[in-house]
């Protein structure tokens, strides 16, 4: 059958490291490869949960297929992780020219960020990245057959890619999420961005809105005042990070308001009118309110990517919010087809579409009868956002522990107590851990801090290896170091210990010594 025509893609502006993206990650000369007889593994996405499946199953031995409708990396290397973190790191350095004068360094008032550039620089690490996730990198090196092109299910055993049929033992549906965009009266005609635009953006706006007090958001909203836009963030809910502690949220929202960002909560947003900029209309508890602004940016959520894959043909069960429908094996009301990612999993994180991967791989292809399959509920997934500071959490939430106080032991340290964040004036944070009431287990952990996406793991290790806190507090830290916050959560874990009949028996036995 001859195939249908490559589709070029672009992705403004196409300067030169975008036209070496679109090179390694949809080439326009690509030719899909002759479909082997039947594979394995025929992997739907090409994001990170997808290539993480298809390379690992590939260099196993396995005949592999990975299908890309657009570009190879997903979301975290074109539309998030990547773009974002280059930029977050822009804006901090931004951030720190401007209170440099506090550290003896003063600085021209005129000094100021040069957004071009800014998003130049973005451009080129991206572009030098994407080679990770490159065509000919997964062809090459991990044996996988990549078609580029849509997807969809002709049959139980069959996937139809531009005029081929790919037949298979086993598929994986890695499709990934999109942006929910809310349904707000005037907002298409006024025109708005996402993480999905927002990165072609060459010059930056005065003035902008985020509609959203989540994780991209937040970092958002933070990232573009730094960089010199004028910020207002809207918020339906009462808090920003809502799935956060209370204590999290009220710190995060008191550094915005420190650094210029107008954050409003309880925001009900009315319409959106733009015949003079875009003017956003909303009450807050029953009071009418009023922004103009000369962008928008939407961070409501995530919508899985489940449209246009003929799922009912294969027997595969989805909702159009939670995505498809998965047991804890990954595996789909089709015994054959599995889903990983965005597109079935509560946790929307790149680390978490990696790990899921890893057990997607085994359970397909390496648990005959089932042997050997392993729990995606048995994941420790730990989670950042990456404002600054950076709030990092794993394991059980304040809600969990809200309903079971009981049973949880929770230490507390203010960064204000570790000579390092003292120092480095970044004494805006804590940790907090919790453990299992009479126990050194720990059962999860929070941590607010400049470091924090770093800081976490120390704990996610601790909970897979089984690693109380009492070893923790054994460990010897350098000083100083702001990661000492958490030995002294595990110190005073050793405090509480002592002061019971450890002490008692200690008291008895030095009077013996008198």
């Amino acid at each position: 059958m001859t195939q249908l025509e490559n589709q070029p893609i672009t992705v403004s502006p196409m300067d030169e490291f975008n036209q070496t993206l679109v090179e390694n990650l949809h080439p326009s000369h690509w030719k899909n490869p002759q479909p082997e007889r039947c594979y394995n593994l025929v992997v739907i996405g090409g994001g990170t949960a997808g290539l993480v499946t298809a390379a690992g199953a590939g260099l196993l031995g396995g005949k592999v297929a990975l299908i890309e409708q657009n570009l190879l990396g997903g979301d975290c290397t074109n539309v998030g992780c990547v773009p974002s973190k280059a930029l977050i790191r822009s804006s901090r350095i931004a951030a720190a020219v401007g209170i440099a004068s506090e550290y003896g360094i003063p600085v021209p008032e005129s000094v100021k960020a040069d957004f071009s550039v800014v998003m130049e620089q973005m451009r080129k690490v991206r572009s030098q990245i994407s080679s990770n996730d490159s065509a000919a990198r997964f062809q090459e090196e991990f044996g996988v057959d990549i078609f580029l092109g849509k997807a969809h299910f002709s049959s139980s055993q069959t996937v139809d890619v531009r005029g081929e049929k790919l037949r298979f033992k086993k598929a994986v549906i890695a499709t990934g999420s999109h942006p929910i965009i809310p349904q707000i009266a005037g907002l298409e005609t006024a025109g708005y961005l996402t993480n999905e635009t927002v990165f072609s953006l060459t010059k930056l706006p005065e003035s902008l809105a985020v509609i959203g007090g989540g994780y991209i958001g937040c970092e958002l909203a933070q990232t573009f005042q730094r960089l010199g836009s004028k910020v207002i963030l809207l918020q339906r809910g009462d808090q920003v990070l809502k799935r956060s502690d209370i204590e999290v949220s009220d710190l995060i929202q008191e550094v915005f308001a420190r650094e210029g960002i107008y954050t409003v909560l309880n925001a009900d947003i009315k319409r959106i009118e733009s015949e003079d900029g875009k003017t956003i209309y909303y009450d807050v508890l029953g009071i009418e309110e009023q922004s103009t602004v000369d962008e928008i940016i939407v961070a409501t959520g995530r919508q899985p990517n489940i449209k246009g894959l003929n799922l009912e043909a294969v027997g595969v069960k989805s909702d159009p919010k939670k995505g498809i429908i998965i047991n804890d094996y990954l595996q789909t009301t089709n015994p054959n087809i599995y889903a990983v990612g965005d597109v079935c999993m509560e946790s929307k994180f790149t680390h978490a579409a990696d790990a899921a991967a890893r057990i997607v791989v085994q359970n397909a292809l390496f648990s005959p009868l089932g042997i050997g399959r392993k729990k995606l509920s048995s994941l420790i997934i730990p989670s950042c956002a990456y404002t600054d500071p950076e709030v990092a959490q794993v394991g059980i939430t304040e809600a969990e522990i809200l309903q079971k106080p009981e049973k949880v032991k929770t230490f507390y340290v203010p960064l204000s107590d570790i000579d390092r964040a003292c120092i480095d004036r970044q004494t805006n944070g804590f940790a907090k851990v919790h453990v299992r009431h009479g126990t050194d287990k720990i059962l999860g952990a929070t941590i607010v801090s400049a470091h924090a996406g770093e800081m976490i793991n120390q704990i996610t290790l601790a909970m897979v290896g089984n690693v109380g806190l009492r070893t923790i507090a054994n460990t010897i830290y350098p000083y100083p170091t702001q990661s000492e916050v958490i030995r002294k959560a595990a110190d005073k874990y050793n405090f509480t210990w002592l002061k019971g009949w450890v002490k008692k028996l200690a008291s008895i036995w030095l009077s013996w010594q008198r």
